[in-house]
């Protein structure tokens, strides 16, 4: 039986998310930040401690996330002072 070649389909999702922070702005950053802040803080609270993620401890990616939206909402509220 022949093994099935490599998708790399995380590029092609890459590459979508990137094509809509470009479009889209902060808007974009503060949608998916908010997303995965959401999902991150489901699993913390179903036990999970430890991401595959590079920053590896869920309260590092947390705060992380939190931090992308923070500096989203700033981008977003900026022009408009």
């Amino acid at each position: 039986m022949k093994a099935e070649p490599y998708d790399p389909l995380r590029l092609c999702v890459y590459a979508t998310v990137a094509l809509l922070a470009w479009l889209l702005g902060a808007w974009a950053v503060l949608g998916f930040a908010a997303l995965g802040f959401a999902g991150y803080w489901k699993a913390r609270r179903a036990g999970l401690s430890r991401s595959k993620c590079l920053l590896r401890d869920t309260r590092l990616v947390l705060a992380y996330l939190g931090l992308l939206g923070v500096v989203a909402v700033a981008a977003i509220i900026h022009p408009l002072l």
